[in-house]
């Protein structure tokens, strides 16, 4: 259950014609400490319970776990997190033997388009499309948790 991956911003809009699928998810925090994080995610018809420890000092590897919960339950947990809620569409785009996850942001986040790449070693190569940008790893107001606080358009 640890997960491993590479953040990056989004430099084109490219990456739409080669999406694969593209899924609205709403989310919301019941934690945010800097130890953990607990996610409750709405996609599509359904809800996810998610927990994340503490990252390493690069960013990459982190322990995750998650539970599939009813859209009935999500949407009643989503009303018990803090202030600041995250919408956005997810792109997923196959790129040579990885998915990349590409995340387009609205309200308070409108504007930051993030990709992810989750890998099997912290020293994995992947292909790296050209619509890929700066590598934003480790650095956390790009995580979710600190956008729901922290929204883009404040920076």
């Amino acid at each position: 259950m640890v997960e491993i991956e590479r953040k990056f911003l989004v430099n084109s809009i490219l990456y739409k014609k080669e999406a694969f699928k593209s899924t609205r998810i709403i989310q919301g925090f019941l934690n945010t400490h800097k130890e953990r994080t607990v996610r409750i995610r709405l996609k599509e018809d359904m809800g996810f319970l998610t927990v994340k420890g503490v990252s390493t000092s690069d960013g990459l590897t982190r322990f995750e776990w998650e539970k599939p919960i009813s859209k009935e339950e999500a949407k009643a947990l989503l009303n018990l997190c803090e202030p600041g809620v995250i919408d956005k569409t997810r792109y997923e785009v196959n790129v040579g033997n990885h998915i990349f996850e590409i995340d387009e942001f609205y309200g308070d986040n409108e504007g930051l388009v993030v990709a992810e790449v989750e890998l099997k070693s912290e020293n994995e190569m992947f292909e790296k499309p050209n619509w890929l940008g700066e590598e934003v790893t480790g650095i956390i107001k790009y995580y979710n948790s600190q956008l729901s606080k922290h929204p883009y358009k404040t920076w």
